[in-house]
């Protein structure tokens, strides 16, 4: 599929449908272990700072652009990216493509969140998806960093159930340092770290109107709801993102 380096990161420069086409090119060839994960101008200026966080997007098999920054970034760096792909799209998107096929009958596994939210997945996936069969579900510890003892549990726990994709929602970047350091020994076909998606999904969270989402803007109502969690990412994190790619792009005219 078509990539665009930004920083090093190989983004897809795919619309959401060429990036599904490819999860199911995995799933249908019986890849194993293939990863996505989400590329968002927080998160890559949180990665300059955290190696082993870096590593796990540079490793990713698929890195979607995540964000209107992203979009921006390509654009002053002549890339080719020109269309948002979230986690939400991922996740929705492949759900109901497996959904209707039923003759395969595609299995979820979902890691992460808490109790009450994995109930409240367990129940609608059934009654939105009933093609596609919910493998189990594991809330781990809330802690800043997991145990060996913790990954083995988990590890176990989602290799009993053998799922065919296995949905991660633990937040950055302790999600994708996670799935980074155990992927090997996860007996999945495709791993998807969707963060807050869980929380989407269920209604827990609203996402942000279609309006905004095309306008390239569905981070501003979150920012009105959530100012305290979400005003680093939009007020330090983007303006440090677009600074380093004029940067890198005045190097380049020179």
């Amino acid at each position: 599929m078509k990539r665009d380096r930004l920083f090093g990161y190989r983004i897809a420069a795919e619309s959401v449908d060429g990036c599904l086409d490819q999860v199911i090119a995995w799933l249908e060839g019986g890849e194993r272990r293939r990863y996505f994960s989400c590329a968002n101008p927080h998160s890559l200026v949180v990665a300059d700072g955290d190696p082993e966080f870096r590593r796990a997007l540079l490793d990713a098999d698929l890195l979607v652009p995540d964000g209107v920054g992203i979009l921006i970034g390509s654009r002053i760096l002549g890339g080719t990216i020109r269309e948002v792909v979230t986690g939400s799209d991922i996740f929705s998107g492949l759900s109901r493509r497996l959904d209707r096929a039923r003759e395969r009958r595609y299995s979820y596994f979902f890691l992460g969140a808490s109790e009450e939210t994995l109930r409240d997945i367990s129940a609608r996936l059934p009654r939105d998806y009933p093609g596609i069969r919910l493998a189990g579900v594991y809330s781990p510890p809330f802690k800043a960093e997991f145990s060996a003892e913790d990954s083995r549990r988990m590890i176990e726990v989602v290799n009993g159930a053998r799922p065919d994709v296995l949905w991660v929602g633990m937040t950055a970047p302790k999600q994708e340092k996670w799935i980074h350091k155990n992927r090997e020994l996860l007996d999945v076909k495709f791993i998807g770290a969707i963060g807050a998606v869980f929380d989407f999904y269920t209604g827990k969270v609203k996402r942000s109107h279609p309006v905004f989402q095309k306008l390239g803007l569905e981070w501003l109502p979150r920012l009105c709801r959530e100012p305290r969690r979400l005003w680093r990412r939009n007020f330090v994190s983007s303006p440090v993102f677009l600074a380093r790619a004029i940067r890198e792009r005045l190097g380049q005219c020179w």
